[in-house]
């Protein structure tokens, strides 16, 4: 006589896919590679400013301020453009070598 039948084998679940924010990611690298680029291209004409200021003591006036705020503005005056171009293809060489950490994808063959 045989024992009661055997339940067939368990098959293992398969892992449960892990979030992986990869858009999020890429969004971010995006707008600090955006942020670098427009303060590289701002940079010369804030630090002439800066030269032409007087010496004072203390933090900045709001008259300075001001100042810098409006050469910085007319400093980035057309050239957002190549920022957010220069951005684009650093993001886009960093996906493509695969450097960039969080998307470092499983390399696909």
């Amino acid at each position: 006589m045989q024992g009661p039948p055997r339940p067939p084998p368990r098959r293992p679940r398969p892992a449960a896919p892990s979030f992986r924010p990869e858009f999020t990611l890429l969004l971010l690298y995006f707008f600090g590679l955006f942020l670098l680029f427009a303060l590289v291209l701002a940079l010369p004409a804030l630090l002439d400013a800066l030269r032409e200021l007087p010496p004072g003591e203390g933090p900045l006036t709001e008259a300075e301020r001001q100042i810098a705020a409006d050469v910085a503005r007319e400093a980035l005056r057309g050239r957002v453009p190549y920022a957010a171009i220069a951005a684009l293809l650093v993001l886009a060489l960093g996906v493509w070598t695969r450097s960039l950490p969080g998307l470092r994808g499983p390399r696909r063959r």
